[in-house]
């Protein structure tokens, strides 16, 4: 046999007996880890049980968890503290039913979740973390950037209920955009002497936490995507491709306020892509102006109505707090009746 094919053949042999080991390891790994999170679940279920039972007695319960932490360390050492005992009576009573936990979550996914007291906020971080894979780090960020509000907060019960049960699921182009954006990750600060250069240099620096910003499906394509119009040079800031949606998205960075030159550069900006980039099966691109200011009015008056290809949001170099995404939910109704009161 040619040494050629015989090294191929050895490589393809390599390659395959790599991902099995690399498969059973995983499942090992999974099975390790979700039999640890079940026992955590059992101990917490029986201190809280015990605790119900003794509940006429004052401080029943850190007296109980403090007696069984001491005795437990004798065996089974440090791991069973007194803080970490009080975790898994936590985890107990945030996961009552133990159908609901899963093998693709860590011990230290669900103390995360644990933490979180409304319950169509917990299933919707739940969910999530294992339909988008999220490593603790990534579920962390996602509870701390406020994505659950920021993706409900205008929205009736029903529409946050169904967010909550199923995750967030990608049906339309608005769904693939959010406003605002956080960008804290960057550690810039907002001043004068910020330019759009300098914007998008730290978020290619930090290219895998602007794409979890982002959400589930985006691929980075390209920087400065250069467009040539009969000898005109047009540049896109940044191009990506959403695997669920089918489409390219463009964004464009802005300082400040947008201006209607700049959705009208979007504009060509995502004619040109539907005309000369799509391919068959593929949905129309969409447009992102990213800017640090909105004017609500220009936007609207410049989008024709009815396009659903361009979208205008702004982004936040710090964490928001929820009063303040409140605040701009009002703020966004409230334009949405006067709009109402003006055509009436």
């Amino acid at each position: 046999m040619d040494n050629n094919l015989l090294q191929k053949s050895e490589n393809s042999l390599y390659i395959e007996i790599k991902e099995i080991l690399d498969s059973a390891r995983g499942k090992a790994s999974r099975a390790v880890n979700y039999a640890i999170v079940e026992a955590y679940w059992n101990i917490g279920k029986m201190i809280y049980e015990e605790e119900q039972n003794g509940a006429e007695r004052a401080n029943y319960g850190d007296y109980l968890i403090k007696t069984l932490s001491k005795e437990l360390k004798k065996d089974f050492g440090k791991g069973l503290s007194v803080t970490n005992l009080k975790y898994m009576r936590q985890f107990y009573k945030a996961f009552q039913k133990s159908q609901t936990l899963s093998d693709q979550l860590s011990w230290s996914h669900y103390l995360l979740l644990s933490k979180i007291k409304e319950n169509d906020k917990k299933e919707f971080y739940f969910n999530e973390a294992i339909n988008s894979k999220w490593s603790v780090r990534e579920l962390e960020r996602q509870i701390s950037s406020l994505l659950f509000e920021r993706l409900t907060l205008s929205k009736d019960k029903n529409s946050v209920m169904e967010i909550a049960q199923k995750g967030h699921e990608i049906n339309h182009p608005k769904d693939l955009v959010k406003d605002p954006y956080v960008l804290e990750f960057l550690g810039l600060k907002q001043n004068p002497a910020l330019y759009e250069r300098d914007l998008e240099n730290a978020l290619i620096n930090h290219l895998q936490d602007f794409l979890l910003e982002l959400g589930k499906g985006f691929c980075f394509v390209s920087r400065q995507q250069r467009i040539t119009l009969d000898g005109d040079h047009f540049y896109i800031d940044l191009v990506f491709y959403n695997r669920i949606a089918k489409c390219f998205v463009l964004v464009d960075l802005k300082i400040g306020k947008i201006t209607h030159q700049d959705i009208g550069q979007m504009q060509m900006y995502t004619n040109y892509y539907t005309r000369t980039q799509m391919l068959e099966g593929e949905n129309e691109p969409i447009g992102i102006l990213l800017c640090s200011e909105k004017n609500d009015a220009v936007v609207k008056y410049t989008i024709p109505e009815g396009n659903e290809q361009i979208f205008a949001s702004k982004y936040q170099l710090y964490l928001p707090s929820v009063e303040e995404l409140k605040e701009e939910i009002i703020r966004e109704r409230d334009m949405v009746e006067i709009e109402k009161h003006i055509k009436e």
